[in-house]
């Protein structure tokens, strides 16, 4: 079974910055793209950011459009997101996912679209 793993959350200032890496155990098909979801307490879980993982092609929520930028990570069936000028809005547990799909335009935002989840990592921005 697949394995989805988060790290690099934490703790920083609005204005601060943060990198969060997903890596990918025990892939047993080829994987059509990654994303990053995020859920605040009491909010629904949000699409973040994901990325086409043949071409590279990145897509992200009008809320991180310009701060958070999605990328393949250097470390193979993995996926980064940098995030800066970080706001207290961005508060949440961010989740990495994975799909099998053939995916595009809005369908990247959808939950459904994605097969596998992590367990998440909280990210604490504070003002």
């Amino acid at each position: 079974q697949v394995q989805l793993a988060e790290s690099g959350g934490g703790l920083v200032q609005a204005g601060g910055s943060l990198r969060l890496s997903c890596s990918a155990s025990r892939f047993t098909f080829p994987y059509y793209g990654m994303g990053w979801f995020r859920q605040s307490p009491g909010k629904e879980r949000e699409f973040v950011a994901a990325v086409r993982w043949r071409s590279g092609s990145s897509y992200y929520a009008d809320s991180v459009k310009g701060r958070f930028t999605i990328s393949k990570g250097n470390v193979q069936n993995s996926v980064a997101l940098q995030m800066n000028n970080l706001n207290v809005e961005d508060t949440a547990v961010y989740y990495c996912a994975a799909t099998s799909r053939s995916t595009y335009g809005s369908g990247w935002s959808l939950h459904d679209t994605y097969d596998t989840w992590g367990q998440g990592t909280q990210v604490t921005v504070s003002s």
